[in-house]
Protein backbone atom coordinates (compact mmCIF):
# COMPACT_ATOMS: atom_id res chain seq x y z
CA UNK A 1 0.00 0.00 0.00
CA UNK A 2 1.29 3.42 -0.93
CA UNK A 3 0.70 6.09 1.71
CA UNK A 4 1.08 9.75 0.76
CA UNK A 5 1.29 11.94 3.86
CA UNK A 6 0.97 15.71 4.33
CA UNK A 7 1.85 16.98 7.80
CA UNK A 8 0.46 19.83 9.85
CA UNK A 9 3.21 22.16 11.09
CA UNK A 10 2.39 21.28 14.71
CA UNK A 11 0.53 18.17 15.79
CA UNK A 12 -3.17 18.91 16.25
CA UNK A 13 -4.55 16.87 19.15
CA UNK A 14 -7.91 18.66 19.28
CA UNK A 15 -9.70 15.42 18.23
CA UNK A 16 -7.80 13.28 20.79
CA UNK A 17 -6.79 15.52 23.71
CA UNK A 18 -6.14 12.49 25.94
CA UNK A 19 -3.09 11.60 23.82
CA UNK A 20 -1.73 15.15 23.68
CA UNK A 21 1.72 15.61 25.20
CA UNK A 22 2.10 18.37 27.82
CA UNK A 23 4.00 20.57 25.34
CA UNK A 24 3.31 21.09 21.64
CA UNK A 25 5.20 18.75 19.30
CA UNK A 26 5.76 18.70 15.56
CA UNK A 27 3.57 16.56 13.37
CA UNK A 28 6.58 14.42 12.48
CA UNK A 29 7.09 13.72 16.19
CA UNK A 30 3.43 12.70 16.50
CA UNK A 31 3.83 10.44 13.47
CA UNK A 32 6.96 8.88 15.01
CA UNK A 33 4.97 8.09 18.18
CA UNK A 34 2.31 6.46 16.00
CA UNK A 35 4.87 4.38 14.06
CA UNK A 36 6.78 3.25 17.17
CA UNK A 37 3.59 2.04 18.82
CA UNK A 38 1.90 0.44 15.80
CA UNK A 39 4.84 -1.19 14.00
CA UNK A 40 4.81 -4.30 16.24
CA UNK A 41 1.07 -4.79 15.53
CA UNK A 42 1.61 -4.27 11.81
CA UNK A 43 4.33 -6.93 11.82
CA UNK A 44 2.20 -9.26 13.96
CA UNK A 45 -0.52 -9.03 11.30
CA UNK A 46 1.93 -10.07 8.57
CA UNK A 47 2.77 -6.57 7.32
CA UNK A 48 5.85 -4.38 7.34
CA UNK A 49 7.08 -0.96 6.25
CA UNK A 50 9.18 -1.41 3.10
CA UNK A 51 10.01 2.26 2.54
CA UNK A 52 9.59 5.53 4.40
CA UNK A 53 10.96 8.75 2.95
CA UNK A 54 10.54 12.51 2.76
CA UNK A 55 8.87 13.94 -0.33
CA UNK A 56 10.20 16.69 -2.55
CA UNK A 57 8.78 18.80 -5.34
CA UNK A 58 7.18 16.79 -8.13
CA UNK A 59 9.22 16.13 -11.26
CA UNK A 60 5.91 15.43 -13.00
CA UNK A 61 2.77 16.60 -11.25
CA UNK A 62 0.87 19.66 -10.08
CA UNK A 63 3.24 22.38 -8.84
CA UNK A 64 0.85 23.39 -6.05
CA UNK A 65 0.45 19.86 -4.64
CA UNK A 66 2.81 18.62 -1.92
CA UNK A 67 3.30 15.37 -0.04
CA UNK A 68 5.75 15.56 2.85
CA UNK A 69 6.36 11.85 3.15
CA UNK A 70 5.65 8.59 1.36
CA UNK A 71 5.42 5.19 2.98
CA UNK A 72 5.19 1.84 1.27
CA UNK A 73 3.64 -0.90 3.41
CA UNK A 74 3.47 -4.58 2.53
CA UNK A 75 0.52 -6.51 3.88
CA UNK A 76 -0.50 -10.11 3.23
CA UNK A 77 -4.06 -9.23 2.23
CA UNK A 78 -6.79 -6.64 2.59
CA UNK A 79 -8.30 -8.85 5.31
CA UNK A 80 -4.98 -8.79 7.24
CA UNK A 81 -4.84 -5.02 6.91
CA UNK A 82 -8.43 -4.63 8.11
CA UNK A 83 -7.68 -6.88 11.10
CA UNK A 84 -4.64 -4.71 11.90
CA UNK A 85 -6.66 -1.47 11.70
CA UNK A 86 -9.33 -2.82 14.04
CA UNK A 87 -6.82 -4.07 16.67
CA UNK A 88 -7.61 -2.50 20.06
CA UNK A 89 -4.00 -1.51 20.75
CA UNK A 90 -3.73 0.14 17.33
CA UNK A 91 -6.94 2.09 17.84
CA UNK A 92 -5.70 3.31 21.24
CA UNK A 93 -3.01 5.46 19.58
CA UNK A 94 -4.49 6.30 16.19
CA UNK A 95 -4.93 9.82 17.59
CA UNK A 96 -1.19 10.41 17.01
CA UNK A 97 -1.75 9.71 13.31
CA UNK A 98 -4.82 11.96 13.23
CA UNK A 99 -2.86 14.72 15.00
CA UNK A 100 0.02 14.48 12.54
CA UNK A 101 -1.69 14.71 9.18
CA UNK A 102 -3.31 17.55 7.35
CA UNK A 103 -4.13 15.08 4.56
CA UNK A 104 -3.23 11.57 3.45
CA UNK A 105 -3.91 9.02 0.71
CA UNK A 106 -3.80 5.23 0.87
CA UNK A 107 -3.50 3.39 -2.43
CA UNK A 108 -3.63 -0.41 -2.36
CA UNK A 109 -1.23 -1.88 -4.92
CA UNK A 110 -1.12 -5.30 -6.59
CA UNK A 111 2.13 -6.62 -8.09
CA UNK A 112 2.36 -7.05 -11.86
CA UNK A 113 5.03 -8.86 -13.85
CA UNK A 114 6.84 -6.43 -16.17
Amino acid sequence: MLNLLRFHTLADYSATPGLAPPNAISSEEAFQRYIEHTLPYLRESGGDVLFLGHGRDFLIGPPNERWDMAMLVRQQSVASFMAFTSHEAYLAVIGHRIAAFEDSRLLPLTPVDP
